[in-house]
């Protein structure tokens, strides 16, 4: 089993920054592919970004391209995701999610609120 952690959360005006950090524990996901997802109020939760195990391969909802950059420490265990430029259309829950044997293990998210 692993469990994901997310954090870096929170209030931030249009056009500013945040780093989401997500961490795992209980077992090494250095070896598989991690998703950000995101879920606003009253839509459904949307797939953000993905990132290969190796790190060498990533890909973005047509949204967040060019503003967010997935990356990740498999030394650490955490896969990231920064975001630059944020818009009040980006205010949702991230949550982290890494598909292991055919069961998708989630985090608990943590909200991110973009507004002036």
């Amino acid at each position: 089993q692993v469990q994901l952690v997310e954090s870096g959360g929170g209030l931030v005006q249009p056009g500013g920054s945040l780093r989401l950090s997500c961490a795992a524990s209980g077992s090494s996901f250095s070896g598989y592919v991690v998703d950000w997802y995101r879920q606003a109020p009253g839509k459904q939760r949307e797939p953000v970004a993905v990132i290969t195990s190796g790190g060498t391969t990533t890909r973005y909802t047509d949204s967040v391209k060019g503003r967010f950059t997935i990356s990740r420490d498999n030394t650490k265990n955490t896969v990231y995701l920064q975001m630059n430029s944020l818009k009040p259309e980006d205010t949702a829950r991230y949550y982290c999610s890494v598909p292991i044997g055919g069961y998708r293990y989630w985090g608990q998210g943590t909200q991110v609120t973009v507004s002036s």
